[in-house]
């Protein structure tokens, strides 16, 4: 690996870094300012930071079905993730919520080979059931595993759960819809605008108490805010010149990394199974990847390539 390359693989170790950095974060900022103002505040703040970061795209640069359908997905997907993590009763909960959330990378290459003409490997269908396997061993709670306990876990606050599995469904198949778009440029800021917008009107809307600003309060605003800001920009640069076989697998590992920081972020303690679970998570999804990378058209990335591990 030359010098330029490498540089660029860096960029987007960082850019991973910051993704994993980033859920715990934003817990955090709903935690100041609730649910749905501190998701409001977050992703307008980000919006600015992605303007001048990334910059804003002429929406002429893409087809008008991408940017009503595509648009949809992106925004339906981030809303419902902010929220799941804002409404969990606790810390722990939004852990587990983000961990829900990671079911999108192996729904991702499940419905790409879905919808090609391909044969899939047989295997596919194990490593999901692997991945989804972890996310209920997860979601069981601290006491152990099994049905009972996931079902009484889940039922103790079915909304956030809800949102966070159908986010990864929302997800995944934007992730499809964006690599089949023709125009290759990159509509995030356009989204994110968007996102903040439909937020706004629900804050609007919505009996949340107004927004009440402290040091504290600002200071983990502007981090969460430049983690995802940040996030987006490294990784549009290490995709013109790093190493992207390297990058799409390690970000396959952000479910263990997203862990990981999450805990020592937000001070919880995560048990053994809790661990196991996010290991059958990060596997199945990385068999997934592997064994069908070859089987999607060659003219196609192996991820999203504007945002792999959301």
């Amino acid at each position: 690996m030359h010098n330029a390359q490498l540089k660029f693989t860096l960029y987007g170790c960082l850019a991973i870094f910051f993704w994993s950095c980033l859920l715990a974060s934003a817990r955090i900022v709903t935690e100041h300012f609730g649910a749905v103002g501190g998701s409001a505040l977050l992703y307008s703040l980000a919006s600015v930071f992605l303007i001048f970061t990334v910059g804003i795209p002429k929406p002429t640069l893409f087809s008008i079905r991408y940017l009503v359908f595509g648009g949809a997905l992106f925004v339906c997907y981030e809303i419902f993730l902010a929220l799941a993590l804002g409404y969990s009763h606790n810390r722990a909960q939004a852990i587990e919520v983000s961990i829900v959330n990671y079911l999108w990378p192996a729904l991702t290459v499940l419905f790409a080979v879905l919808t090609s003409n391909k044969r899939p490997n047989w295997l596919l269908y194990p490593a999901v059931l692997v991945s989804f396997a972890g996310v209920a061993i997860t979601v069981s709670g601290n006491e152990g595993v099994s049905l009972a306990l996931l079902i009484n876990n889940v039922s103790s606050n079915p909304l956030v759960y809800f949102m966070a599995f159908t986010g990864a469904i929302l997800w995944a198949l934007y992730c499809n819809v964006t690599r089949k778009q023709k125009s290759k440029h990159n509509a995030i800021t356009l989204f994110f605008i968007a996102t903040s917008v439909v937020l706004w009107i629900k804050y609007a809307l919505s009996n949340e108490p107004a927004l009440t600003f402290s040091w504290d309060g600002t200071q983990s605003l502007f981090i969460a805010a430049g983690l995802m800001a940040g996030g987006y920009g490294l990784w549009n640069i290490a995709i013109i010149g790093g190493n992207m076989v390297f990058l799409a697998t390690l970000s396959y590992f952000t479910p263990v990394f997203s862990a990981i920081f999450s805990s020592l972020i937000l001070g919880v303690t995560l048990s053994h199974s809790f661990w196991q679970g996010v290991a059958m998570v990060t596997i199945g999804s990385l068999v997934s990847w592997y064994i069908t990378k070859e089987k999607i058209p060659k003219n196609q990335p192996d991820a999203d390539q504007s945002h792999p591990v959301a």
